[in-house]
């Protein structure tokens, strides 16, 4: 176990053991474990260069992404407003691409289904990135939201999250200042003031889970009015999400409780698990630079060795503007579940898709999305690097997936 992973879980060990006081308790105990709950937030803040009453701890990345879609689309459906929004016949629309995690994808067509939202997919090109012009092209005066994944899940592949910003602002700047009332209708007329009612939509979300140990995450920079994080995807850190909430950006609480993380996410927050999350996030920090550069040698390296074989492979996604650690293939008529299953025999982890879609047999909707001529009997796999990644181990992956087709095409062929 690396010297860090030991570090973080040390911190858990000794908070867990030590303190289990609530920090919304005005007590000693409950002011202590409120000050180290600060400390993590201003940790987090720093590396977003962000504000720490800009971060809210929630469970996971699905759930700050269901926080910023829906806390984004709600504010136009509560009753003060429903009766001005009925009368003129508007609902929120809202963007996405087609190749977004299913936390996304899926809240947006139930918001679809439920009549709560309007809703345009944007299509990525063919080498799994969109065109940010594309994502412009589909704004309308009823747009309250963008969300677009700062990298795919599944194909790695990267966005280009500033040059979407820059996209939306221009639109904002070329619109006529509208405010809430003009866009969806007036309110009834015994509705309380609203505190962003003159708010410049839509507001920019972007899903940035599986590019943190990677790519930059300075808000400012991104352009970005919310963006979630999970620590599932950083070695070490807790099972904990975040959503980075731009202080001028309305935002509701959907779900009932108490007043916690500013009234954003209610419930007493997992201390532990925070402290874990930021100081994980220090380490990645420190070492983002040099361990991208290490495992792109090695992600090129993968690609090259595929490439130098007879193997009927296709690579999926960009092959430059993707993650580091990240390499998905499709192998033609053999089943996915079974190439993971043979791997797993030989030792080498990999998956099919996203590990929230692994009990569907159907062809991920990410693959489809760049390859329309996929077939359901062909199979995809998704590499992941990680820290203890070698070029030892890429050879043996390349070979031991040689060794797994040239059997397997003998029953498929």
């Amino acid at each position: 176990m690396p010297k860090s992973t030991q570090k973080i879980r040390k911190i858990y060990m000794d908070y867990a053991a030590s303190i289990e006081a609530n920090p919304s308790s005005i007590h000693s105990f409950g002011a202590d474990a409120k000050r180290k709950l600060e400390n993590a937030r201003k940790v987090v803040a720093d590396a977003l260069s962000a504000r720490p009453e800009e971060i809210v701890f929630t469970s996971g990345g699905t759930e700050s992404n269901n926080l910023a879609i829906q806390g984004v689309v709600y504010p136009y459906l509560t009753s003060p407003y429903s009766r001005g929004r009925k009368k003129e016949g508007v609902i929120p629309h809202i963007i996405t691409t087609n190749i977004e995690h299913p936390s996304v994808l899926e809240t947006f067509k139930l918001l679809e289904k439920w009549k709560l939202a309007r809703i345009s997919l944007v299509p990525v090109e063919e080498n799994g990135i969109v065109n940010p012009k594309k994502i412009r092209k589909e704004i309308k005066e009823s747009t309250v939201l963008v969300s677009v994944m700062y990298a795919n899940n599944e194909i790695g592949t990267i966005q280009p999250v500033r040059e979407i910003a820059k996209e939306i602002r221009h639109w904002k700047k070329n619109r006529k200042k509208q405010n809430f009332h003009q866009v969806l209708g007036s309110p009834g007329p015994r509705a309380p003031a609203r505190p962003f009612e003159n708010f410049l939509f839509p507001v920019f979300h972007t899903d940035a889970v599986q590019a943190v140990n990677y790519l930059d995450l300075n808000v400012q920079k991104l352009g970005v009015d919310l963006l979630s994080l999970s620590g599932s995807k950083i070695e070490g850190a807790g099972r904990v999400g975040v959503l980075y909430k731009k202080k001028s950006v309305p935002l509701a609480n959907i779900f009932g409780g108490g007043n916690q993380e500013f009234g954003f996410r209610p419930g007493t927050e997992n201390l532990p698990e925070i402290l874990k999350f930021a100081k994980a996030l220090q380490i990645v920090q420190k070492i983002k630079e040099k361990e991208t550069k290490r495992l792109a040698v090695l992600r090129d390296y993968f690609f090259a060795k595929l490439s130098r074989t007879v193997l009927d492979i296709r690579a999926n996604g960009d092959l430059k503007n993707r993650l580091p650690n990240n390499v998905n293939i499709t192998v033609p008529n053999i089943p996915s579940d079974l190439l993971v299953i043979e791997l797993s025999a030989r030792g080498v982890m990999a998956s099919a898709k996203s590990a929230c879609q692994s009990g569907d047999r159907k062809v991920s909707h990410v693959i489809k999305a760049i390859n329309k001529n996929i077939k359901e009997t062909d199979g995809s796999l998704r590499f992941s690097f990680g820290r203890k990644t070698t070029k030892a181990d890429i050879d043996y992956t390349v070979r031991s997936l040689s060794q797994i087709l040239t059997k397997l095409k003998k029953w498929y062929d």
